[in-house]
């Protein structure tokens, strides 16, 4: 019996070391590793610092405001900030606590981030006309900010865009399933730590191959693994989520606004059409209703047009391509307004 409390005390001491040298590894990572730069420039903001990332001349054009999705951040919009900026301003920011924005302790209403990108625009030196472009989730909050400055909003581009009633008539629910929850939580304490740091320092993960410039994902990289503070963004995204879509769903009209609409032909990859049919759905029914939606959004306006890409959700502006065809409208777009106010 001794000899066996002798051995279950000696693999505790082991068990401990590891531990312990575990988080002083992570500590040492925080501690002593290059902090990720900003690529834009922090603008305080009512005591919050936001991220922001202006390029192009100010000319006869509208300014391009792009806002990207729930998940997502400035570098994501890389290839169509590249293709707009030598024709026009072209404005990318990340939203509070996204990024290198920082977090917001004010309380968070579905109006408060249109709000807080006025403001931001406002202390930036930007000013209306603008032309909204929303990926994803950014359609939908481009659409609020539409409707509390309808004044300063010229135009409205859809790229794959979230809809109001998405959750009601697709089986997802969530932008985060309920199932990976503590997962984010779990990976946001060991991004604290600096181990998610640590672990990508001997593994050396590969970035994505998903069309943006290897720059875009190392920054990515190095900043999700110093901090957790973008999974619990991510968290915090999803629990207001409902109260988004549904103060969006009342700016149902945007008249003979000029409108494009970007629409990706592919909704889902195979493990998740998989998923569905293992639980007796089917995924070509799930992306007819996404097709539907995405025409909807379309006749929000007298004066909308809808494109179908060749793409999925994300690489609909991940690759240039896509991204080419996306701007080429847009400066369509714009001539037609610049011509029309003269």
């Amino acid at each position: 019996m001794k000899i066996i409390l002798k051995i279950i005390k000696w693999i505790g001491k082991f068990i401990g070391s590891i531990l312990l040298l575990v988080i002083v590894s992570g500590l040492g990572y925080r501690l002593f590793s290059s902090k990720p730069v900003p690529p834009g420039k922090l603008v305080d903001v009512n005591g919050t610092e936001l991220h922001i990332r202006a390029e192009g001349k100010k000319n006869n054009f509208p300014t391009v405001i792009l806002e990207a999705g729930a998940n997502s951040h400035t570098d994501m919009l890389h290839w169509i900030a590249e293709g707009l900026k030598k024709n026009m301003r072209v404005v990318r920011y990340d939203r509070e606590g996204k990024w290198f924005s920082e977090s917001s302790k004010d309380s968070i209403t579905s109006e408060f981030y249109a709000y807080q990108l006025h403001e931001l625009l406002e202390k930036s030196g930007e000013k209306p006309p603008y032309i909204l472009v929303g990926h994803s989730m950014g359609g939908v909050y481009t659409r609020i900010f539409r409707d509390l400055y309808p004044n300063e909003v010229i135009g409205m581009v859809f790229l794959d865009s979230s809809h109001p009633e998405q959750w009601k008539r697709l089986e997802q629910k969530e932008l985060i399933p309920n199932s990976q929850i503590n997962f984010f939580k779990i990976i946001a304490v060991l991004s604290d730590l600096g181990l998610r740091g640590v672990y990508n320092k001997i593994v050396s993960p590969k970035p994505k191959n998903d069309g943006l410039p290897q720059e875009c994902h190392i920054r990515n990289f190095n900043l999700a693994s110093s901090s957790g503070k973008v999974y619990r963004r991510n968290l915090k995204e999803n629990s207001i989520n409902d109260d988004i879509f549904l103060r969006a769903g009342r700016s149902s009209s945007l008249d003979s606004l000029p409108v494009l609409v970007f629409t990706a032909t592919e909704q889902y990859e195979e493990r998740q059409k998989e998923r569905y049919r293992n639980s007796g759905i089917d995924p070509d029914e799930q992306v007819q209703l996404w097709f539907d939606m995405q025409k909807e959004l379309k006749e929000l306006s007298t004066n909308g047009q809808q494109f179908v890409i060749d793409a999925s959700h994300g690489s609909i502006i991940t690759k240039k391509e896509n991204a080419e065809k996306i701007n080429r409208e847009i400066i369509i777009m714009a001539k037609k307004i610049e011509k029309r106010n003269k």
